[in-house]
């Protein structure tokens, strides 16, 4: 029992938590299951989705790629200018509205160089950009060298 005191009508002290404690745990369990299925890939949940014959493209990619010379791509073909970019840019948003940006620079382009290109495409009004990166492999658990042990 709660402490409970000699005179009758006493204020009673001690507070039960074990309710709280139960909550809780259940809250736990719950965020824990529901993150697990967050963080799961698209790929993780298999669908079957259904087939049609006129489908369309969902994503629309408008690719610019950088490199350390100077030069630039749009889709695989070589740029002359910064001016190309804009004029191709505004075409492709003319074209598709919903034309998203991925841009691609080298890692010794300047930063100068990759602003000015997301300037480009904000003024010919492509306003989903993104950035493509390169994934490095990562060491599977079973191909990882034992702790203490050295490779050549």
């Amino acid at each position: 029992m709660a402490s409970q005191s000699s005179q009758n009508g006493a204020i009673i002290a001690g507070i039960n938590v074990t309710p709280l404690v139960d909550i809780m745990m259940v809250l736990l369990i719950i965020f824990l299951v529901t993150a697990h299925l967050a963080v799961v890939p698209p790929k993780g949940l298999p669908l079957n989705l259904p087939n049609s014959a006129s489908a369309e493209t969902v994503q629309l990619v408008f690719a610019i790629a950088l490199y350390e010379g100077g030069k630039a791509t749009v889709n695989g073909r070589y740029l002359n200018s910064d001016e190309d970019l804009l004029s191709m840019a505004r075409l492709e948003h003319q074209a598709h509205p919903e034309v998203r940006a991925v841009v691609q620079a080298d890692g010794k382009v300047l930063h100068e160089r990759v602003v000015h290109a997301i300037d480009l495409l904000s003024q010919a009004g492509i306003s989903q950009i993104a950035f493509g990166v390169m994934l490095t492999p990562k060491a599977a658990p079973d191909t990882a060298a034992p702790a203490g042990s050295v490779t050549p």
